[in-house]
């Protein structure tokens, strides 16, 4: 897998100030025993970006990021990182990345701290500038009142917390997440996407996985959909979620007056038939193409027109269905531009 260095990014530092390609993927293949995990990735991911990398399990997800991170290697293809070879280059890249496993061991009888130092000293940090590193991640986690703790007695969403943390310990500038929401309480996956966001505001490198779509739409800024190893769409995540549905899908509960509301719908130009099927729950479900202001708009009315309205969303696009009409939208980063649904 040899390549040669391109764009701006020297050995030493790779600078996020512009937006230059960080994560290259061209080609890349791999086979496990005559089966295809990952067929022909090509895929660009800018600096300072959350590259929501998303499909179901066994897609080619994690296989992805292990060979991303120097784990495993490519039946065939390129992949680089800052203009380093993956492979014959993954020296050099050990300061500049971070890889962090859907699950990861703990060792018993270490103090969270002491488990962020055994890391430390492993990645050569030195022992002063250790113990500032350790008082930062834990900080910047939010994982400071369990400096003391015990890891192995700690719940799941503290020790995703202590993950990230042992990521951090080196400040690398791209990192490499596999399924780091998964599990998590919903309190949990606020806070993660929270931290999320501000590495890559402070002008990290982020790629995070997930089997599931909403968790990461309003967070990332790019976003590829991959399905039995191969990359379906990715490009910025409007454009990609747009090409998805061209419509936005609304769902409208009421207490009462239900015809009313139906009726109201049917009168709106930005509205299509509305879905009558879970009636009987008082819902109603509709596509529509206008803004926010033409929804809010229709709102009016239907509350006007004696509609007794309980909620109205819009429903997000769901893993199942991006991954059924993805393939007809084909745009990927550097490759060819959209192929819009007939």
């Amino acid at each position: 897998m040899k390549i040669q260095q391109r764009g701006s990014c020297s050995e030493r530092n790779c600078s996020v100030n512009e937006k230059e390609i960080v994560i290259r993927c061209e080609g890349l293949t791999r086979d496990y025993q005559g089966a295809r995990a990952l067929d022909g990735l090509n895929l660009q991911i800018n600096a300072g970006e959350i590259f929501a990398y998303v499909g179901p399990y066994g897609a080619g997800k994690t296989t992805t990021v292990r060979i991303l991170a120097g784990l495993l290697k490519a039946t065939s293809g390129e992949a680089s990182i800052c203009g380093l070879d993956v492979t014959g280059q993954s020296h050099q890249l050990k300061s500049m990345i971070a890889y962090m496993p859907e699950s990861f061991g703990v060792y018993d009888h270490m103090r969270v701290w002491e488990y962020l130092d055994f890391f430390g000293a492993a990645c050569n940090i030195p022992r002063k500038k250790r113990g500032e590193r350790i008082d930062y991640v834990l900080t910047l986690t939010g994982s400071e009142p369990i400096r003391e703790s015990f890891v192995e007695t700690l719940c799941h969403d503290a020790k995703q917390q202590i993950g990230i943390a042992r990521t951090l310990l080196h400040d690398p500038k791209v990192l490499l997440l596999d399924e780091p929401l998964r599990g998590l309480a919903p309190a949990g996956r606020v806070q993660m996407r929270k931290l999320l966001r501000r590495l890559a505001d402070e002008g990290k490198t982020l790629l995070v996985s997930s089997h599931v779509l909403p968790e990461l739409v309003t967070i990332c800024d790019s976003v590829g959909i991959i399905e039995k190893g191969k990359l379906q769409v990715a490009g910025p995540a409007k454009e990609v979620l747009a090409g998805i549905r061209q419509d936005r899908l609304i769902e409208l509960k009421v207490l009462s007056g239900l015809q009313e509301a139906a009726a109201a719908i049917e009168r709106s130009d930005s509205a299509g038939e509305p879905d009558r099927s879970d009636a009987g729950a008082n819902l109603l479900r509709f596509s529509f193409t206008g803004d926010d202001q033409t929804l809010s708009a229709l709102l009016d009315e239907l509350i006007k027109g004696g509609a007794k309205v309980i909620t109205m969303r819009e429903v997000p696009v769901d893993l199942q269905e991006a991954c059924t009409t993805a393939g007809g939208v084909t745009s990927q980063q550097g490759g060819p531009g959209p192929r819009r649904r007939s």
